[in-house]
């Protein structure tokens, strides 16, 4: 039974090069576009957020949920019963607390709160995919060797897919997806790494995240702009915009077709 489950979710991420698209919700992006920090938006902030990206889109939608918005597992299986709810298609688990004196769960709690994220999925009764996190390189604790302890246990906790953002090297990358087969790997794509689709897609990754790097992209171009025009009094970086027409021609193409 659980090698079926494992077999028909993972059947869905196919091949990199297969291009199934899917839809992603990041905090960072959420939480920037609030004007706040990184993390910062709460829960129920968070649910509707999600709720809304899964209305608007086609795709199936991932839904980047922190640490399950609770410490114990109890409190993680309500939340991921909220967010199932959403009619999300995957969420992901983290194991960092927050806390920069101890940024990561010890690990047995942090695979109770994965097994209790996977029982809240099952009970469900839907096919909600689970990413297991381990956050390690983004906490300070750039230990490849316990990231990959970690992600075995989270596999071995219920997780499908295991994702440890931070890790950049081919050499890291290719080390985690060994370490996790069969279970595939997700990858956070954070800046221009000298790594195309085709390379990563060539290390065995089956899934690409960009997390808030795209919005970080059309962030810098703001700033950049501003600058310009307060610094130097000129508008040069306006020549990349998008015209107002296409911008508008999109939306409204789009709403007539989510429109009844």
């Amino acid at each position: 039974m659980e090698e079926k489950r494992v077999v028909e979710r993972t059947r869905a991420f196919g091949n990199l090069t297969d291009e199934r698209p899917a839809m992603p919700s990041t905090t960072e992006k959420r939480s920037f576009s609030r004007g706040v920090p990184d993390a910062a938006v709460s829960r129920d902030d968070m649910l509707a957020h999600i709720a809304e990206i899964v209305a608007a889109s086609d795709l199936p939608v991932n839904a980047d949920f922190e640490g399950g918005y609770a410490h114990q597992p109890e409190g993680v299986a309500e939340s991921v019963r909220l967010c199932v709810d959403t009619g999300v298609a995957g969420l992901s688990i983290e194991d960092s607390t927050g806390d920069k004196d101890k940024p990561l769960y010890d690990l047995e709690l942090a695979v109770e709160r994965i097994k209790a994220a996977r029982a809240a999925i099952d009970q469900k009764g839907g096919d909600v995919l689970l990413t297991g996190r381990a956050e390690c390189f983004l906490v300070g604790r750039p230990d490849l060797d316990e990231t990959i302890r970690r992600l075995r246990a989270y596999a071995e906790a219920g997780a499908d897919c295991l994702y440890a953002p931070g890790i950049r090297t081919r050499e890291q990358i290719a080390a985690v997806v060994k370490a996790a087969a069969p279970k595939p790997v997700n990858l956070l794509m954070p800046g221009a790494l000298g790594l195309t689709v085709a390379d990563v897609a060539a290390l065995g990754v089956r899934r690409i995240s960009v997390g808030g790097t795209i919005a970080r992209v059309a962030f810098g171009a703001f700033i950049r702009a501003a600058k310009e025009i307060a610094g130097e009094g000129r508008f040069d970086a306006f020549a990349g915009a998008v015209p107002h027409a296409e911008l508008n021609a999109f939306f409204r193409d789009d709403m007539k077709k989510r429109s009844p």
